[in-house]
């Protein structure tokens, strides 16, 4: 049998990031951070570090859509690059995946602000 090779999330001219879409093109900020505790800062980085070099670049792709009527492809971009930002406290700043000493805290929201 045939196999296709999976459809891309991500626009073309953001192939460099493919291999993190699965995981980090996730619609809700919950979703996100619990991938974010659920990395290690090794995964923490590589995400960060392909995302920054490609923020500007994404931030002005996306800009040429109405936010609230995004294509596909350019949803996931956004999800993804909203991945990148919660990252990238961890990364710049705790050294850790959670926020240092806070133990087992954890606040869970109920609602996402949306549109």
């Amino acid at each position: 049998m045939h196999t296709h090779p999976e459809e891309p999330m991500l626009p073309d001219q953001f192939a460099a990031l493919e291999p993190f879409a699965k995981k980090w093109c996730l619609e809700k900020e919950v979703d996100r951070y619990q991938e974010r505790l659920d990395s290690t800062m090794i995964e923490l980085q590589a995400l960060y570090e392909a995302g920054m070099r490609y923020g500007e670049a994404a931030q002005a792709h996306l800009d040429q859509f109405d936010l609230y009527n995004l294509p596909h492809k350019e949803q996931h971009l956004l999800w993804l690059m909203m991945s990148v930002i919660i990252v990238s406290f961890p990364c710049e700043a705790f050294r850790q995946p959670r926020v240092p000493d806070t133990g087992a805290t954890y606040l869970t929201k109920t609602v996402d602000p949306g549109p």
